[in-house]
């Protein structure tokens, strides 16, 4: 079965101004090699707006009426230090958080095998009641809540490996045993969340911290003595991906060394369990990657993957 890609332009349309490091030209440099003729056969679909309904499953109105409220007609609204809104802001996070619950349909329908979602603004920092670290909705979390609501899933799983850890989607996780959230992350980084020892009441949290300077030695390392594992031992029903690419060498926002054959690698393993528990069920979302060119190579590498898998 093909692999699927989710995107929408108005994901384009979420402007945060001169110098942000989440601007549009990531999603169009992503967009631009996922144009190559070796992605000719993904299976390309617009993604819709989720509904207040889905969002709600994870964040509280309150957050969703804020947000709404605040975006603004003209200029640029900051959330705090790091989190904007612009006009097109509201409308980007409905179709981010919309691909995701699209892709989970897709997948679960038999339509395809796995799928990728090329979206912005990101989401695994966004807490239910807190849009925070260049993300407003939790995409992937939304797309965990409505695989469960939509499709009857029991035992979902979120594997993690953007350079920052994902405080929103351990939130979520942290206090239910049928959703697993694994990440390996630089620590000490923002947003000093993903300690060690964090568990979760029922063990469904396992955080791999990476010191400064990491390679993929060390990343592959962390993934198959505890991450993989885990997760192999949770058996998922269906597995998400918050595929973050900014552990990334030439990164500007961090301090890991992976290059685009530890992202591959990555995705191979966690497609393996995928088999052996979900039916090869993955649906894979963008998070961070603040090097046009890296993250542009880093999604082939990952996107590729996923096709052959």
């Amino acid at each position: 079965m093909a692999t699927a890609l989710f995107t929408h332009w108005s994901c384009l349309e979420h402007e945060t101004g001169p110098g942000h490091p989440e601007n549009p030209g990531r999603l169009s440099a992503v967009l631009r090699a996922l144009d190559a003729e070796r992605f000719q056969y993904l299976d390309r679909r617009q993604a819709p707006r989720a509904t207040l309904d889905q969002v709600e499953r994870v964040h509280t109105p309150d957050l969703v009426a804020r947000l709404q409220a605040a975006t603004p007609i003209t200029g640029i609204v900051s959330l705090d230090g790091d989190t904007v809104l612009s006009p097109g802001s509201f409308e980007a996070a409905l179709h981010a958080a919309g691909a995701v619950c699209a892709a989970v349909d897709a997948v679960m329908a038999g339509e395809v095998r796995n799928a990728f979602c090329a979206i912005r603004p990101p989401g695994h920092h966004a807490e239910p009641g807190q849009s925070m670290g260049f993300c407003l909705f939790n995409n992937v979390g939304i797309g965990a809540e409505h695989a469960r609501f939509a499709h009857g899933l029991r035992r979902v799983a979120i594997v993690d490996f953007d350079v920052h850890h994902g405080n929103g989607s351990q939130t979520l996780a942290e206090h239910d045993p049928d959703l697993f959230y694994g990440s390996t992350h630089e620590w000490p980084l923002y947003p000093g969340t993903g300690a060690l020892g964090d568990r979760g009441d029922y063990g469904t949290v396992v955080n791999v911290l990476l010191r400064a300077g990491s390679t993929g030695a060390e990343f592959r390392a962390g993934m198959t003595s505890r991450l993989l594992p885990a997760l192999d031992a949770f058996a998922p029903e269906l597995i998400f991906i918050s595929a973050g690419f900014d552990a990334h060498r030439a990164d500007p926002l961090a301090d890991l060394a992976l290059v685009e054959d530890d992202f591959a690698w990555a995705t191979a393993e966690i497609a393996a369990i995928a088999d052996r528990h979900c039916r090869g069920r993955l649906v894979s979302s963008l998070e961070g990657g603040y090097d046009p060119t890296a993250l542009a190579s880093c999604v082939a590498a990952h996107v590729g993957t996923l096709m052959e898998v």
